[in-house]
């Protein structure tokens, strides 16, 4: 893949871009191999290949310049805006959406927040499409002042960008280095982007986490319900679960799936997708799979369990725990080997029967390994 952005030395944040695409996916290949090679023996499946551009479902816009020009890109090394509405690893249809978001900065007002000089209200543009072309627009800003300039102008958005099926602003009154605050303002009737994969539909709302790269998370999910199919088990629990996207993939007529996850948007998004697809034998919690499984019946150890967690990995508490517990099969998928290897390395009563890397991530080192573990 070629970037104007990337050549021009405006943006590095696509660390491997220029290499070939075959080279950095045998790289992320390998590097798994390494980092896992003691924990077999390990059946590799073929590596999953992402598109090399045009991938990521969700647009992270910082906003920079001014309120006649605004910038959505980054910041540059002084706190200056970087525009890359361009950007070619995003989907096209966030692409087409970005000048008319733009525009809407300077028809509504919406002061450019000034990093070094901490002035202004608006931080970031964040944009989600679903596989339907259908978006998600998340204005983060400094105060409720921003709020009502939004809502005054948003008809004017809605008609110009009519795939903008949910709007929100988040509030981010204090000056540090994240994407989002905690409170969360809907503006448009519909609060959930629909994202269906296959024959799921999954629920997103405006914090909710979902992969970044839809086509590679469908077969994500296809692989564990392949190999959750293949062991059968009776209870499935489902940690870090998000909106559900394991737990509902491996739902089965007389399996007990319980999704766990510490947002309760996400929960909420979660069981209106099981609500809406019939699934009685599944359920979902609100609580926190790494310190404490909630309600009491949890405790009892389910047949299989499925962990999916952020970078830092699932930790030696919880790791201790699964090897103590009575599961016979582990479906572990990880966006950091070297957490993943560390994970694995306190659990040792499991070994890593298979594997498979997934890009999620093209032009990046960044990557998605999914394991299956069972007893030794």
């Amino acid at each position: 893949m070629q970037c104007s952005y990337f050549d021009a030395g405006l943006c590095r944040s696509c660390t491997q871009m220029g290499q070939p695409y075959t080279e950095q996916l045998a790289a992320k290949d390998h590097r798994c191999r390494e980092l896992l090679a003691g924990f077999g023996p390990i059946e590799w499946l073929p590596p999953v290949a992402s598109h090399e551009s045009g991938y990521r479902n969700k647009a992270k816009m910082v906003v920079g310049g001014s309120v006649e020009q605004p910038t959505l890109g980054i910041l540059d090394g002084r706190g200056r805006g970087v525009d890359l509405q361009g950007c070619g690893i995003l989907e096209p249809g966030i692409q087409d959406a970005l000048p008319t978001l733009a525009a809407f900065v300077t028809r509504s007002g919406l002061v450019p927040y000034d990093v070094p000089n901490r002035h202004g209200e608006l931080k970031f543009v964040l944009v989600t499409e679903a596989p339907s072309g259908e978006l998600m627009v998340r204005f983060v800003v400094r105060s409720e002042e921003s709020v009502a300039r939004i809502r005054q102008h948003l008809p004017w958005l809605q008609e110009r960008l009519p795939r903008a099926v949910v709007v929100s602003v988040n509030l981010l009154p204090e000056h540090k280095a994240v994407v989002e605050g905690d409170r969360e303002i809907v503006l448009t009737e519909r609060a959930t982007l629909t994202m269906r994969l296959g024959d799921v539909a999954l629920h997103l709302r405006p914090q909710s986490f979902f992969q970044t790269n839809t086509a590679v998370a469908e077969q994500l999910y296809a692989q564990a319900r392949e190999w959750v199919d293949e062991k059968a088990p009776a209870s499935v629990w489902d940690l870090y679960c998000g909106v559900g996207g394991f737990a509902l993939h491996v739902a089965a007529p007389g399996r007990r799936v319980l999704g766990i996850e510490t947002s309760a948007d996400a929960v909420a998004s979660a069981r209106l997708s099981a609500e809406e697809a019939g699934l009685t034998d599944v359920r979902f919690e609100v609580g926190d799979a790494t310190a404490d499984l909630g309600e009491p019946d949890v405790h009892r150890s389910p047949d299989l369990v499925i962990v999916n967690p952020p970078r830092r990995g699932i930790g030696p508490d919880l790791a201790a725990r699964l090897d103590a517990s009575g599961a016979r099969t582990v479906i572990y998928s990880s966006c950091n080997p070297v957490s993943l290897a560390k994970d694995l390395a306190a659990m040792p009563s499991f070994a890593v029967r298979r594997a498979r890397v997934l890009d999620m991530f093209p032009q990046t080192a960044h990557l998605e390994v999914v394991t299956l573990l069972e007893r030794r």
